[in-house]
């Protein structure tokens, strides 16, 4: 019985791709790609996500000869995940050019982005789990199964997450 990448266990693609098998390495990005890009949302501008994607999964390949146990991989790649957006907000310059890269690029919709931001500025737990779900169109138990939280957890981070969500987004109202 011949085993295809895709039917092995994740712990076995880690151990392929510990071991130089890029065709495995390639199957754990697929898998992780909407996983590490919410976290990043979360921490991050849209277009600096979309950067530190790639920072992360470099990162990752290069550290993976030291990952110890292939079930911890996708906590594994969280840290590096929240590690590299918070680097790059240490390290990022203060911007005093008139017209950055960034900005210069099309922007999606604004209200999108006004809506990224109301996330960005909630606790990180309902953050990372909002920009899981809304962003990433990740189902509860999806989101538990990748971050290991359990699914108590995400259904209370998800809705405590929205309230406050919706609580910064519905207008104040002034009644006369």
């Amino acid at each position: 019985m011949l085993i295809t990448i895709e039917s092995q266990p994740e712990a076995a693609l880690v151990r392929a791709a510990k071991a130089g098998d890029r065709a495995a390495f390639g199957k754990l990005y697929e898998k992780y790609l909407s996983l590490v890009h919410g976290i990043l949302l979360a921490h991050a501008g849209y277009h600096e996500a979309e950067d530190l994607m790639q920072d992360v999964f470099l990162k990752a390949l290069q550290q993976l000869p030291n990952l110890r146990e292939p079930e911890a991989f996708g906590g594994w790649l969280i840290t590096i995940a929240r590690r590299c957006a918070t680097d790059h907000h240490r390290l990022a310059q203060p911007a005093l050019t008139l017209m950055d890269e960034s900005s210069a690029r099309a922007q999606p919709d604004g209200e999108a982005f006004a809506v990224l931001d109301s996330i960005r500025q909630l606790p990180q737990s309902y953050r990372e789990t909002l920009m899981l779900r809304l962003v990433e169109g990740m189902t509860g138990p999806e989101i538990a199964a990748r971050t290991g939280l359990s699914a108590d957890s995400v259904r209370v981070n998800l809705c405590r997450g929205m309230k406050l969500l919706r609580a910064q987004l519905r207008p104040e109202r002034h009644y006369e």
